[in-house]
């Protein structure tokens, strides 16, 4: 049964293209500090395509539309048992699932399971001509040429509209432990490499300073429950009561931890994104006290002014990175192509095909596509 707000979407993309008009897409506008939309274009609203289309927990797949917010879907997969593995980001209440597939962000777990795209299996989308296409499917081994359903992931939605997305799930690990260590971030990167190594059910880290101003490393083990016990002895540390791991890591995946609380209106919130290998990251001027540490060492926070970016560049550049400006200073907006890294030549061509082929009248969140996280 096609969902009747389909059709007035399809209606007001082909106006828009018709008259050029820009559009911003626009769901529960949780993320809308981390690519704002730039002034004159005209909010369509997603929410109202909303709904759970269809569920098969013995199949591991859901598929829900666009609009649907992303608390009414991990609930129902709660239910069953399964969840999803990259812990999506919710940065303010009401975000929805085409808004988490389209910002392309995730959780403290990405290192080990996986980033969003990688549990699209199939969208609906409609393009910049009013049509309504559909790629992939509900299963993982039905890929037939370009994967676009996983191009989608991390486009900030300027490509076309997320109508309906199919994802794979996965049932929720049967146990879990949270260790904290105090270590200095050199040491702590040098521990998270050497674990990395061994088969330890590792699941996700942040290192940061703690309210006492002490490195202190935090990991998440999960898995079967033999191997997360005989993890905690071999890892050793302090373990965290369940509660008070559950608030910590929520707090890191919502960006709402102390540590992100610092910033002040002069800063801006960078992302360093780096090989797990790569060594303590030197200071800039103005940056607030040190990095906010993920994914083993590849996810790297840091507080700093907007004029520091150049610097955490070339930074993130002789470390076999990039930086990303996360959120810009509250008083300045920023164009997207200004928070990304330049594409070399032969990428911006590639991008620009991708862009013209879906959207050829620019309606769609006009700027360059995002670069993949």
């Amino acid at each position: 049964m096609v969902h009747p707000e389909l059709d007035n979407l399809i209606h007001a993309v082909r106006e828009a293209a018709a008259q050029r008009t820009p559009l911003a897409i626009v769901g529960g506008g949780t993320k809308a500090s981390r690519m704002p939309a730039p002034p004159g274009q005209t909010a369509l609203d997603l929410r109202p395509l909303s709904g759970i289309v269809s569920y098969e927990p013995t199949e591991l797949v859901v598929s829900v539309l666009g609009g649907t917010p992303l608390e009414t879907v991990e609930a129902t997969l709660a239910e069953r048992g399964q969840y999803l593995p990259f812990e999506p980001p919710r940065f303010a209440p009401g975000g929805t699932v085409g808004g988490m597939v389209a910002a392309g962000l995730s959780g403290p777990a990405r290192a080990n399971v996986g980033a969003v795209r990688d549990y699209v299996l199939g969208v609906q989308m409609i393009n910049g001509q009013g049509e309504l296409l559909r790629f992939g499917g509900t299963v993982m081994k039905n890929v037939a040429g370009y994967d676009v359903s996983r191009l989608l992931a991390g486009s900030w939605g300027s490509l076309g509209i997320l109508a309906e997305v199919s994802l794979k799930v996965l049932p929720t690990p049967p146990a879990e432990a949270t260790l904290a260590l105090e270590l200095t971030q050199a040491d702590a990167l040098e521990q998270l490499h050497r674990w990395g190594a061994q088969p330890l059910p590792l699941n996700a880290s942040v290192w940061r300073l703690d309210a006492r101003g002490h490195g202190q490393l935090w990991l998440r083990l999960r898995g079967a429950s033999a191997a997360v016990e005989s993890a905690c002895r071999s890892i050793g540390g302090e373990r965290i009561a369940p509660d008070v791991a559950a608030e910590f890591w929520t707090s890191i995946r919502d960006q709402n931890h102390a540590w992100f609380a610092q910033r002040d209106a002069a800063l801006a919130l960078w992302r360093l994104s780096l090989p797990q290998t790569a060594p303590e990251t030197p200071h800039v001027p103005g940056q607030a006290g040190p990095a906010l540490i993920e994914w083993h060492g590849a996810q790297r926070w840091v507080l700093a002014p907007l004029q520091a970016g150049g610097a955490l560049r070339d930074i993130a550049h002789r470390l076999g990175g990039h930086a990303t400006l996360s959120i810009a200073p509250e008083d300045q907006f920023v164009l997207a192509n200004e928070r990304f890294e330049p594409l070399s030549p032969p990428l911006d061509r590639i991008h620009r095909r991708i862009k013209e082929a879906f959207d050829p009248a620019g309606i769609f969140n006009p700027g360059p596509m995002a670069a993949p996280v």
